[in-house]
């Protein structure tokens, strides 16, 4: 009953782009992993770049789901039926988040995972929009909004981190393991 409450309070949010839009190989790409001087998938010291520089540096919808806490339309992100092995890294500064392993097909709509890749690797912030009560999980590194986090997950947690495809890069194991 919740999952059918946000879904149908999500598909009435606004966004930049046309729905179709938002899987990333049809996004206008502003910038590249490496025109990002804040990207790195090894530093993990905390960024404090203001609103202003990101939206230099990244792409429409980037910039408004993760900055703006906006959120993409349910099952039109990337990675939301995604089964690729490897991990999952913030599209905004390169922080490790995820592995493949943690992920799990929850049928919501977006691409849900049971565990963060270590306790520092995101953040949680009580979000209380929309006259809900939930819990938003930002990037540990520069505070970029992914997505949410829900009581409602698989063993072992119990958790379902609820992601937005948008602000993710994956990249595929060499091993070809999870």
């Amino acid at each position: 009953m919740i999952i059918q409450a946000l879904l149908f309070i999500v598909s009435l949010l606004p966004l930049s782009q046309p729905a179709t839009d938002v899987s990333l190989p049809n996004l206008n790409i502003k910038t590249t992993m490496s025109d990002n001087p804040y990207y790195s998938r090894t530093d993990t010291a905390k960024l404090n770049v203001d609103d202003e520089e990101w939206k230099k540096i990244l792409d429409e919808e980037v910039f408004y789901i993760a900055r703006k806490k906006g959120t993409e339309r349910a099952f039109s992100g990337k990675y939301w039926d995604f089964e690729g092995i490897g991990t999952y890294y913030c599209a905004v500064c390169g922080n490790k988040l995820f592995k493949s392993d943690s992920k799990f097909g929850s049928s919501c709509g977006w691409p849900s995972f049971f565990e963060a890749d270590r306790p520092n690797s995101v953040n949680y912030e009580e979000d209380y929009t929309f006259g809900m009560s939930r819990t938003e999980v930002l990037c540990g590194r520069c505070e970029s909004h992914l997505g949410h986090i829900f009581d409602d997950g698989p063993p072992p947690t119990g958790k379902r981190f609820c992601m937005n495809s948008v602000v993710l890069d994956f990249e595929p194991d060499q091993e070809g393991s999870k």
